[in-house]
C-alpha cells in the first residue's frame, strides 16, 4: 500500500514538475523525488530533526543550499504534518525563492485521520503521528501571511490499496468528481511566492487578421501605447478582401509613428497565426488582440497593468461579467461560453468565467517554456487560446481575468463556426481532462 500510493503521487507531481525543471525536496524521508530525477533537477535530501532545539539554526544551512540552486519547485510533502511551525517555514521557503518558484505542498484530508490512527494501531503503516492535521483553510492562510499565493489544489487518492484495475478505475475516474473529492486521502497545493512587480516592460500585440480590411487602421489609432517601445504585429491569414493591401498602406502610413510588422501565415487558422506572431514578438509582454474590435483595443492598458503588477501570470479577458452590447453574442452562443466556462474551471482547477475572450496576455519567457512543452497536450488546437490555457495551467501560472465589455462586430463577418468548432472544442476539453485531470 505505502509503495502504491507514493507511485501514485509522483506521477501526480510528473505533470508539474518537467525533466527540464529544477526540484528540491524539503525533508524528502520517502525520497518523492527520487523517480522523477533527470538531468537538470536536484533532489535535496538536508537533516532536519523535529525534536532538535536548533532546528531554526539547520534550517539555515539547508535554505543557503536551496538558494544557490534557485529551485523551479519546491515540494514539501506531508512534512507539515509534523513542523512545529509551518509560518516560520513558509517564511524561510519564501526567502529563498524567485518569482517563478512554485512551491507544492502535500497534505492528508482530516477524514482519513481515524482511519490512518487505526491503521498505525494495527501495525498497517508506521506510526509517525501526525501533530497537525491542517484544513483547506488552515493552509491557505498560512500561505497568505507569508506571502505565497494558492494557486491550485487538487484532492487525489480514494483508493491507497492497490486492487488490480479496480484501483485504477477509482483514483483515476471517480476520485475527481466533486461528489469524492471530499473524500479523498491526499491533498495538493501549489502555490506561488508574492513578489513586488516586474520591471517595466513593452508590449507585443499580436493582431491575427482574415478578411478584416475595414479594421485594420482603427486598431492602429485605438491602440494605447502601453511600455516605452511597443509593436504591433498583424498577422494576415488567407484573405479574400483586401486585408493585406491595406495592411501593407498602413504599415507605410503610420510606421514612422510607432513600430507595426505585418507578416503573412503560411498555415491556416488563428492559432497558427498567434503562433507565428509570438515567434516574431521582441518584446517581453505578448498579447493577442482579435482584429473585430469585439474587445476594445482602449482595454488593453487593463491587461498590462495586471501582469506588470504581478495580479497574474496569464491575463484572460472575461466577456460575461458586464452586460453585452446587443448583438454582440447569440443566445447559444452564451450558453456554449458558460458550459465550457464551467467544464475548464473543473478540469484545470483553475477559476475561468470565460474561455472563449480571444485577448489573453502573458510574458515571452513563460509563453516559450509553454511552447517547449506543447507537445503534451497535442497541436491540434485551431485557435490558440486553449492551447495556452492547457499550457498556462501545466505550468501552475497564475491565471487573472479581466472583464471586458463585449461589443457587436461592425466589420466583416465572424470567422468561427458555432457548431463545427464547437464540437472541436468539446473534443479539445475531452482530451485535455485525460491529460491533467483523470491521470
Amino acid at each position: 500500500m505505502r509503495t502504491y500510493f507514493y507511485e501514485l503521487l509522483r506521477y501526480y507531481l510528473s505533470l508539474f514538475i518537467l525533466p527540464q525543471n529544477t526540484s528540491v525536496e524539503i525533508d524528502p524521508a520517502n525520497a518523492l523525488l527520487g523517480v522523477l530525477l533527470t538531468n537538470g533537477k536536484v533532489a535535496f535530501t538536508g537533516r532536519r530533526d523535529v525534536a532538535d532545539q536548533h532546528i531554526a539554526e539547520d534550517r539555515i544551512v539547508e535554505l543557503d543550499a536551496i538558494r544557490e540552486i534557485r529551485p523551479d519547485y519546491i515540494v514539501v510533502s506531508g512534512g507539515v504534518h509534523h513542523e512545529r511551525d509551518i509560518q516560520g517555514l513558509l517564511r524561510s521557503l519564501h526567502q529563498v525563492s524567485h518569482p517563478q518558484s512554485r512551491l507544492i505542498m502535500t497534505y492528508y484530508s482530516n477524514v482519513w485521520r481515524p482511519i490512518m490512527g487505526l491503521a498505525a494501531t494495527l501495525g498497517l503503516r508506521k506510526k509517525t503521528p501526525e501533530v497537525n492535521w491542517l484544513s483547506h483553510g488552515d493552509v491557505e492562510n498560512l500561505l497568505l501571511l507569508e506571502n505565497f499565493e494558492l494557486i491550485r489544489r487538487d484532492s487525489k487518492v480514494l483508493m491507497p490499496l492497490y486492487i488490480p484495475l479496480l484501483s485504477d478505475l477509482i483514483n483515476r475516474y471517480i476520485a475527481p468528481l466533486p461528489l469524492f473529492r471530499a473524500f479523498s486521502l491526499v491533498n495538493i497545493v501549489v502555490a506561488r511566492p508574492v513578489m513586488q512587480t516586474i520591471p517595466q516592460a513593452s508590449a507585443s500585440i499580436i493582431v491575427p487578421a482574415r478578411n478584416e480590411a475595414g479594421n485594420i487602421e482603427s486598431i492602429v489609432e485605438r491602440i494605447p501605447r502601453m511600455g516605452p517601445d511597443d509593436e504591433i504585429i498583424f498577422v494576415e491569414g488567407n484573405s479574400t478582401d483586401n486585408t493585406w493591401e491595406v495592411l501593407q498602406r498602413i504599415q507605410q502610413k503610420y510606421g514612422a509613428e510607432r513600430r507595426i510588422v505585418i507578416t503573412q501565415q503560411e498555415g491556416k487558422g488563428k492559432g497558427d497565426a498567434v503562433r507565428k506572431g509570438f515567434g516574431m514578438a521582441r518584446n517581453e509582454v505578448l498579447m493577442i488582440l482579435d482584429a473585430d474590435m469585439t474587445v476594445p483595443p482602449e482595454d488593453l492598458p487593463k491587461f498590462y497593468e495586471a501582469i506588470m503588477s504581478n495580479k497574474g501570470e496569464f491575463i484572460n479577458g472575461s466577456r460575461l461579467v458586464y452586460p453585452m452590447h446587443a448583438g454582440a453574442m447569440r443566445f447559444m452562443n452564451l450558453i456554449g461560453n458558460k458550459f465550457f466556462a464551467l467544464a475548464f474551471s473543473f478540469v484545470l482547477s483553475q477559476r475561468f468565467k470565460d474561455t472563449l475572450c480571444g485577448t489573453k496576455v502573458l510574458t515571452k519567457s513563460n509563453y516559450e517554456k509553454l511552447a517547449s512543452n506543447r507537445s503534451y497536450f497535442g497541436n491540434f488546437d485551431p485557435f490558440g487560446d486553449f492551447d495556452l490555457i492547457f499550457g498556462a495551467a501545466r505550468m501552475c501560472l497564475k491565471i487573472v481575468e479581466v472583464p471586458i465589455v463585449y461589443r457587436e462586430r461592425v466589420y466583416g463577418e465572424t470567422n468561427i463556426s458555432r457548431w463545427r468548432h464547437g464540437i472541436i472544442l468539446l473534443a479539445m476539453l475531452m482530451f485535455s481532462a485525460r491529460r491533467i485531470k483523470f491521470l
